[in-house]
């Protein structure tokens, strides 16, 4: 915001710069013509984020399926658990259906920054490489914190599960969930869990491009931690512990990390569940 004030118009105008390339690089390789050159910037900017939306699902979800279910096939998974063609077939409908709007908050996002309303930055060298980390850490830190919150909110509160997380929670048991259920949520759903990236804007410093990839890579991190291979790395709130999740629907709300739910008493470590069984 600092930056922005400074250096005005000029200062903003590398974000409108920076998002007109994307565009330009992404819409002029698949959309045939020039139709798309004369609608407004924040409109192409979601197209944009609507074909890389759903490149990234697709091509990741089909390549980690392909690897867990055929190539390396029980290697990871139990024959047992290995989910239906007809599960992922309806994963896959209720994602695609929600992307363009998944796809609308970038796209919000990324006019508030070129508004100057937010703290974007977009060198690193303007705060440096220590506080550009200080900052990133601060951001994770608080979109853990609001994803926690949210997602606990979303089943405790019954009507918001009722009429929106619900929608995701069909798939409750190992051999129903898959990469392709990591973004089978209602719409408004999936949006209210990543908003918290947005807010962070407005609270912490944050490296433009850093902000935009983390948005995408949440597409990628929700297939992981959806294809039910433990990883067993500590503190990453990997698909061991969100599968539990899915199945007893009261623990492991986080995210990237175990520690909200260590934090607010609501973990429940894999190791528990074989224990049980």
């Amino acid at each position: 915001m600092a930056a922005a004030a400074a250096h005005g118009g000029d200062y903003l105008g590398r974000f409108v710069a920076e998002t007109g390339w994307y565009n330009e690089i992404v819409l002029s390789a698949v959309a045939p013509g020039n139709w798309w050159r004369g609608l407004p910037h924040p409109v192409q900017s979601w197209l944009r984020n609507c074909v890389g939306g759903y490149l990234l699902y697709y091509i990741s979800g089909f390549l980690w399926c392909f690897v867990i279910y055929y190539w390396k096939r029980h290697a990871y998974i139990p024959k047992d658990a290995i989910p239906t063609n007809e599960a992922m077939k309806k994963q896959i409908i209720v994602a695609s259906k929600a992307m363009p709007f998944y796809c609308a908050l970038p796209a919000v996002s990324e006019y508030m920054i070129e508004s100057g309303w937010t703290r974007c930055f977009f060198n690193i060298s303007e705060v440096g490489v220590p506080m550009y980390f200080i900052n990133l850490a601060l951001y994770l830190i608080f979109v853990e914190f609001g994803i926690y919150w949210m997602h606990r909110e979303l089943h405790d509160i019954k009507p918001l599960y009722k009429y929106l997380h619900a929608t995701h929670h069909i798939y409750n048991k190992e051999n129903t969930l898959s990469p392709f259920a990591g973004l089978a949520f209602h719409p408004v759903d999936g949006i209210l869990q990543a908003i918290p990236h947005v807010f962070a804007l407005f609270i912490f410093p944050t490296h433009f491009r850093t902000h935009i990839a983390l948005i995408f890579l949440e597409a990628v991190w929700t297939a992981n931690i959806h294809d039910c291979i433990h990883g067993k790395v500590w503190p990453i709130m990997g698909a061991g512990y969100h599968t539990i999740h899915h199945t007893t629907y009261r623990h492991n709300y986080g995210h990237y990390t175990i520690w909200m739910d260590w934090m607010f008493g609501t973990l429940r470590e894999p190791v528990d569940i074989l224990k049980n069984e």
